[in-house]
């Protein structure tokens, strides 16, 4: 069992920049892939990037690459979002998810653990 635990949400101008953490409970946690989607109102929950079990490999949405980061740490069991040069298309909850999948990107249907969400609000 895994429970994850974002934080770091928040309130942002455009153009602004943003980090979200994702602590993870659980002794296996490198053997799970993660990644982050987000939900805005009234759309489904989307991919934004996974990373896989050693952080050798990622893959972001069209939409946030050259602007979003993810990393890991294993040692610290967590899982980061770096998101730069943030607008306001990007304001949605953020989700830690994790999965046990081989491959990296996976749909929300394939998601193992949820984290509770973190909401992430870019003003124009």
């Amino acid at each position: 069992q895994i429970q994850l635990v974002e934080s770091g949400g928040g309130l942002v101008q455009a153009g602004g920049s943003l980090r979200l953490s994702c602590a993870a409970s659980g002794r296996t946690f490198s053997r799970y892939g993660a990644g982050w989607f987000r939900q805005a109102p009234g759309k489904e929950r989307q991919f934004v990037t996974a990373i896989n079990w050693s952080g050798g490999r990622t893959d972001y949405a069209d939409s946030v690459k050259g602007r979003f980061t993810i990393s890991r740490d294993n040692a610290k069991n967590m899982v980061y979002l770096q998101m730069n040069s943030l607008k306001p298309d990007d304001t949605a909850v953020y989700y830690c998810a994790f999965h046990s999948r081989a491959r990296l990107r996976v749909g929300v249907h394939e998601i193992d653990y949820w984290g509770q969400g973190t909401q992430v609000t870019v003003s124009s």
